[in-house]
């Protein structure tokens, strides 16, 4: 990092979540080459699912600045595939926004839920500003060796808090990890002391999260694929707060009554469930296939599998049974009307559903026009969703970490086909030696919905670029702009 930063002497009552947390980013040296290269699939990977939404005006709208007309232009941050230059703060909104949209960047699965990569636009856009102002001072920006330290620590701060601390049974969205990590990464690259990243995430978790009630039915909408830019432009503001010297609150999690742990949690304290480390980044999830609620991902391969067997015999079946984690049965388990896209690529039965007509799944099988089929749902009304209770054990073990589900569809005559069980998706570690190659394609097929065919090119040779590292990051996100 250019800037050197202070580390301060913790404060005698001060929370060890807290110390744990800024002791890391400030102190910690990241030396494993895996968590550099799945840092690199991260960012391009996230990036590339965001421009892939810039083709939906309902994402579009949301893209740019806070008050109409308003421009930061020649301080800000470059909007990829866009002409828009905004503030830090809006621009983490921003590209926050776009590569959550589809709900088809990097996922992790644990007692809480989320997308790490959800912290980059907070990451990006207060590299990016760091670096304008270093370079008006005459100091050295931001590379992009620099940026995937960043994400490696984001990942890591989110990914360990959700193994041990689960959001969802409090009615909290997991996007609160996200403002945790974006909060403490940001902060450090403003160039915050050791003290003020403290004061910076004290304040996050008094901010508290917001509720899951927009990812559940009958109010699944479309803030859940913005909630989590909203918590990394929080995290930018809280930050700047932070740099003036704003005061932090060294017992916000531990204090009696008032605390996090109190108030929220039930008096179940959160703990960080291991060392932080680069654990997280290398075990990440990808979303290769299709752009799916990830515990409903390998029933979309099972589905997918069993199309040609079952997609001329669709009116003589009686039932399909559907096995899968506890995880999912809470989450995507649904019947019922789907009010929306967002309603329905949170639907275990319905993505299922679409693998066994289509025999493939895309964004645009969750669209209002798609979702008009009829046989969508009568296939729906023929499933039955069960938990097995091996699925759900091996999802928490830490060895396995698999994610599985099994289809078995019975017909009218007293036929069935063989239960079809896929353990671990593609995107999963145990099958990261097939995923490279789908994963650059489909970082190519995004870029090419969007930028005419050169600009996507030389976006492209980016992803191998063996001096990608130490080029700058605002001559990165230049690369990206229209």
């Amino acid at each position: 990092m250019p800037q050197p930063h202070n580390v301060n002497s913790a404060p005698k009552n001060l929370d060890r979540v807290l110390s744990d947390i800024a002791d890391y980013v400030v102190g910690t040296e990241v030396t494993s080459h895996e968590a550099y290269r799945m840092a690199r699939w991260v960012l391009f990977d996230a990036m590339g699912s965001g421009i892939l939404a810039l083709n939906y005006p309902e994402c579009r709208k949301l893209i740019g600045p806070w008050v109409p007309g308003s421009s930061a232009a020649g301080e800000g941050c470059r909007i990829p595939g866009t002409f828009l230059e905004l503030d830090p703060i809006q621009s983490a909104f921003s590209i926050g926004c776009m590569n959550r949209w589809l709900d088809y960047n990097d996922t992790w699965l644990a007692q809480e839920w989320g997308h790490p990569s959800d912290n980059i636009g907070a990451i990006l856009a207060a590299a990016v500003w760091k670096s304008q102002q270093n370079m008006r001072a005459g100091y050295a920006p931001y590379t992009m060796h620099d940026v995937f330290t960043a994400i490696i620590k984001a990942h890591e701060i989110q990914g360990v808090l959700a193994l041990g601390n689960s959001l969802n049974r409090v009615g909290l969205d997991h996007v609160l990890f996200v403002k945790i990590a974006s909060t403490a990464l940001s902060a450090y690259l403003l160039g915050a002391t050791h003290q003020q990243i403290l004061n910076a995430l004290s304040n996050a978790w008094i901010d508290n999260g917001s509720l899951r009630t927009y990812r559940h039915f009958p109010n699944t909408g479309s803030r859940k694929s913005w909630a989590a830019a909203d918590a990394t432009s929080r995290a930018l503001w809280l930050a700047f707060m932070a740099l003036q010297d704003e005061m932090g609150y060294g017992t916000a999690l531990t204090a009696p009554e008032w605390g996090f742990n109190d108030v929220v949690m039930r008096g179940h304290p959160v703990e960080l469930a291991q060392p932080l480390g680069s654990y997280v980044v290398e075990n990440v999830l990808f979303k290769i296939s299709y752009p799916a609620e990830f515990h409903g991902q390998t029933a979309v391969e099972a589905a997918i599998q069993l199309h040609p067997d079952v997609s001329k015999r669709l009116g003589d079946i009686t039932q399909i049974v559907i096995e899968t984690q506890e995880s999912a049965m809470r989450i995507i388990n649904k019947t019922g009307p789907l009010n929306n896209p967002a309603d329905r690529d949170h639907c275990l039965q319905y993505m299922t559903a679409i693998g066994l007509l289509k025999g493939t799944l895309n964004a645009e099988d969750y669209l209002d026009e798609a979702a008009r089929d009829p046989e969508i749902d009568r296939l729906r009304d023929k499933m039955v969703v069960e938990e097995n209770p091996q699925f759900s054990q091996d999802y928490l073990d830490p060895d396995k970490r698999s994610i599985a589900n099994a289809i078995q569809i019975y017909f009218n005559d007293g036929t069935r086909t063989p239960k079809v069980t896929v353990e671990y998706p593609l995107g999963h570690r145990n099958r990261r030696h097939e995923a490279e190659s789908p994963l650059k394609n489909k970082f190519r097929s995004n870029l090419e919905s969007w930028y005419v065919l050169d600009k996507a090119e030389r976006i492209v040779t980016l992803f191998d670029d063996s001096g990608l590292e130490s080029m700058s990051v605002v001559d990165f996100m230049r690369s990206w702009a229209l």
